[in-house]
Protein backbone atom coordinates (compact mmCIF):
# COMPACT_ATOMS: atom_id res chain seq x y z
CA UNK A 1 0.00 0.00 0.00
CA UNK A 2 2.74 2.45 0.56
CA UNK A 3 5.93 2.24 -0.24
CA UNK A 4 8.22 3.88 1.72
CA UNK A 5 8.26 4.69 6.08
CA UNK A 6 8.26 8.24 4.87
CA UNK A 7 4.55 8.02 3.12
CA UNK A 8 3.59 5.73 6.34
CA UNK A 9 4.21 8.32 8.51
CA UNK A 10 2.61 11.06 6.28
CA UNK A 11 -0.42 9.01 5.79
CA UNK A 12 -0.93 8.34 9.58
CA UNK A 13 -0.07 12.01 10.57
CA UNK A 14 -2.70 13.37 8.79
CA UNK A 15 -4.96 11.45 10.29
CA UNK A 16 -3.97 10.81 13.86
CA UNK A 17 -6.24 13.32 15.83
CA UNK A 18 -9.65 11.75 14.46
CA UNK A 19 -8.58 8.29 14.48
CA UNK A 20 -10.40 7.26 17.36
CA UNK A 21 -13.32 8.67 16.55
CA UNK A 22 -13.44 7.14 13.30
CA UNK A 23 -13.61 3.86 14.52
CA UNK A 24 -15.43 4.03 17.96
CA UNK A 25 -16.63 0.82 18.19
CA UNK A 26 -13.49 -1.40 17.86
CA UNK A 27 -12.76 -2.28 21.58
CA UNK A 28 -14.48 -5.46 22.02
CA UNK A 29 -12.69 -6.50 18.97
CA UNK A 30 -9.39 -5.32 20.38
CA UNK A 31 -10.41 -7.00 23.56
CA UNK A 32 -11.31 -10.16 22.00
CA UNK A 33 -7.98 -10.61 20.01
CA UNK A 34 -5.53 -9.36 22.78
CA UNK A 35 -7.67 -12.59 24.65
CA UNK A 36 -6.87 -14.97 21.82
CA UNK A 37 -2.71 -14.30 22.50
CA UNK A 38 -3.00 -16.05 26.10
CA UNK A 39 -0.94 -13.68 28.15
CA UNK A 40 0.00 -14.34 31.36
CA UNK A 41 0.83 -12.13 34.16
CA UNK A 42 4.26 -10.93 34.41
CA UNK A 43 4.91 -11.33 30.55
CA UNK A 44 6.45 -9.12 27.94
CA UNK A 45 4.17 -8.20 25.11
CA UNK A 46 4.95 -5.60 22.22
CA UNK A 47 2.12 -3.60 20.13
CA UNK A 48 3.96 -3.32 16.80
CA UNK A 49 2.27 -0.07 14.95
CA UNK A 50 0.26 0.67 18.26
CA UNK A 51 -1.08 4.07 16.51
CA UNK A 52 -3.05 5.98 19.40
CA UNK A 53 -2.59 2.32 21.52
CA UNK A 54 -6.09 1.36 21.23
CA UNK A 55 -4.85 -2.48 22.15
CA UNK A 56 -2.66 -1.30 25.36
CA UNK A 57 -4.90 -1.03 28.11
CA UNK A 58 -6.32 -4.66 27.10
CA UNK A 59 -2.23 -6.12 26.77
CA UNK A 60 -1.48 -4.54 30.57
CA UNK A 61 -5.01 -6.17 31.72
CA UNK A 62 -3.78 -9.14 30.73
CA UNK A 63 0.01 -9.11 31.76
CA UNK A 64 -0.89 -7.11 35.22
CA UNK A 65 1.23 -4.65 36.57
CA UNK A 66 4.13 -7.19 36.90
CA UNK A 67 4.26 -7.48 33.22
CA UNK A 68 5.84 -5.33 30.27
CA UNK A 69 4.14 -3.22 27.66
CA UNK A 70 5.99 -1.28 25.04
CA UNK A 71 3.64 0.10 22.25
CA UNK A 72 6.24 0.93 18.87
CA UNK A 73 4.78 3.34 16.28
CA UNK A 74 6.80 5.33 13.35
CA UNK A 75 4.45 8.10 13.57
CA UNK A 76 4.96 10.15 16.69
CA UNK A 77 1.75 12.09 16.05
CA UNK A 78 -0.01 8.59 16.69
CA UNK A 79 1.69 8.10 19.95
CA UNK A 80 1.04 11.63 20.75
CA UNK A 81 -2.36 10.72 20.44
CA UNK A 82 -2.31 7.75 22.55
CA UNK A 83 -0.64 9.72 25.58
CA UNK A 84 -3.35 12.56 25.14
CA UNK A 85 -6.26 9.41 25.28
CA UNK A 86 -4.47 8.51 28.67
CA UNK A 87 -2.80 4.98 27.25
CA UNK A 88 0.29 6.36 27.83
CA UNK A 89 0.27 4.94 32.08
CA UNK A 90 -0.73 1.38 29.83
CA UNK A 91 2.76 0.87 28.45
CA UNK A 92 6.03 2.45 26.97
CA UNK A 93 5.51 4.24 23.70
CA UNK A 94 9.00 3.88 21.56
CA UNK A 95 8.96 5.95 18.26
CA UNK A 96 10.72 2.85 15.65
CA UNK A 97 10.38 1.42 12.83
CA UNK A 98 9.11 -2.24 12.83
CA UNK A 99 11.70 -3.57 11.19
CA UNK A 100 14.01 -2.12 12.96
CA UNK A 101 13.19 -2.35 17.00
CA UNK A 102 15.44 -1.34 19.89
CA UNK A 103 15.13 -4.36 21.67
CA UNK A 104 17.52 -7.15 22.65
CA UNK A 105 16.77 -10.45 20.95
CA UNK A 106 14.21 -12.85 22.33
CA UNK A 107 12.92 -10.42 25.14
CA UNK A 108 9.44 -10.73 24.29
CA UNK A 109 6.76 -13.56 25.23
CA UNK A 110 3.83 -11.77 21.95
CA UNK A 111 3.55 -9.38 19.81
CA UNK A 112 0.24 -7.81 18.89
CA UNK A 113 0.06 -6.05 15.56
CA UNK A 114 -3.24 -4.26 15.00
CA UNK A 115 -3.77 -3.35 11.24
CA UNK A 116 -0.11 -3.72 10.26
CA UNK A 117 0.35 -5.46 7.96
CA UNK A 118 -0.99 -4.28 4.93
CA UNK A 119 1.14 -0.75 5.20
CA UNK A 120 4.74 -2.29 5.18
CA UNK A 121 6.87 -1.63 2.42
CA UNK A 122 8.33 -4.70 3.54
CA UNK A 123 6.23 -7.39 5.41
CA UNK A 124 8.92 -10.04 5.31
CA UNK A 125 11.65 -7.98 6.99
CA UNK A 126 9.09 -6.49 9.49
CA UNK A 127 7.95 -10.38 10.30
CA UNK A 128 11.72 -11.19 10.54
CA UNK A 129 12.06 -9.02 12.67
CA UNK A 130 9.78 -9.46 15.33
CA UNK A 131 10.96 -12.77 15.92
CA UNK A 132 14.12 -11.82 16.09
CA UNK A 133 12.61 -9.71 19.45
CA UNK A 134 10.74 -12.77 20.16
CA UNK A 135 11.45 -16.01 22.32
CA UNK A 136 11.21 -19.71 20.83
CA UNK A 137 7.36 -20.38 21.20
CA UNK A 138 6.33 -16.51 21.70
CA UNK A 139 2.69 -15.47 19.73
CA UNK A 140 2.07 -12.91 17.18
CA UNK A 141 -1.33 -11.90 16.43
CA UNK A 142 -1.91 -9.85 13.12
CA UNK A 143 -5.28 -8.29 13.74
CA UNK A 144 -8.29 -6.13 11.95
CA UNK A 145 -10.91 -5.23 13.75
CA UNK A 146 -13.02 -6.24 10.32
CA UNK A 147 -12.11 -8.94 7.91
CA UNK A 148 -9.97 -8.31 4.19
CA UNK A 149 -13.78 -8.22 2.16
CA UNK A 150 -15.47 -5.44 4.65
CA UNK A 151 -11.98 -3.26 4.65
CA UNK A 152 -11.94 -3.83 0.59
CA UNK A 153 -15.47 -2.08 0.91
CA UNK A 154 -14.82 0.07 2.98
CA UNK A 155 -11.44 1.25 0.98
CA UNK A 156 -13.89 1.16 -2.57
CA UNK A 157 -11.36 -1.48 -3.59
CA UNK A 158 -11.89 -5.46 -4.67
CA UNK A 159 -10.02 -8.49 -3.21
CA UNK A 160 -7.70 -10.01 -5.35
CA UNK A 161 -5.61 -12.74 -5.24
CA UNK A 162 -2.55 -11.12 -4.75
CA UNK A 163 -3.60 -9.56 -1.23
CA UNK A 164 -0.93 -10.04 1.35
CA UNK A 165 -3.26 -11.25 4.36
CA UNK A 166 -4.92 -13.75 1.87
CA UNK A 167 -4.03 -17.23 3.78
CA UNK A 168 -2.61 -18.81 0.58
CA UNK A 169 0.01 -15.32 0.52
CA UNK A 170 0.35 -14.87 4.34
CA UNK A 171 1.02 -18.79 5.66
CA UNK A 172 4.69 -18.78 3.54
CA UNK A 173 5.51 -15.27 4.03
CA UNK A 174 5.00 -15.68 7.78
CA UNK A 175 7.02 -19.05 7.37
CA UNK A 176 9.46 -17.68 5.55
CA UNK A 177 9.80 -15.03 8.46
CA UNK A 178 10.51 -17.41 11.22
CA UNK A 179 7.20 -17.76 12.27
CA UNK A 180 4.78 -21.17 11.86
CA UNK A 181 0.67 -20.14 11.28
CA UNK A 182 -1.07 -21.21 14.07
CA UNK A 183 -4.79 -19.79 13.42
CA UNK A 184 -6.79 -18.30 10.68
CA UNK A 185 -9.61 -15.91 10.70
CA UNK A 186 -11.14 -13.89 7.96
CA UNK A 187 -14.97 -12.99 8.70
CA UNK A 188 -17.12 -9.74 8.53
CA UNK A 189 -16.69 -8.50 11.81
CA UNK A 190 -12.29 -9.50 12.44
CA UNK A 191 -9.47 -10.78 10.88
CA UNK A 192 -6.69 -12.61 13.12
CA UNK A 193 -4.11 -14.20 11.88
CA UNK A 194 -2.46 -16.21 14.70
CA UNK A 195 1.10 -17.63 14.56
CA UNK A 196 4.40 -18.78 16.96
CA UNK A 197 7.93 -18.58 16.54
CA UNK A 198 9.87 -21.49 15.89
CA UNK A 199 12.10 -23.23 18.26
Amino acid sequence: MHSDPAHVREFFAARAAGWDTRFPDDGPAYEAAVTRLGLRPGQTVLDAGCGTGRALPFLRRAVGPSGTVVGADLTPEMLTAAVRAGRGADGALVQADCARLPLRGGVLDAVFAAGLIGHLPDPGACLRELARVTRPGGRLALFHPIGRAALAARQGRRLTPDDLRAEPNLRPLLDGSGWTMTGYTDCDDQFLAMASTKA
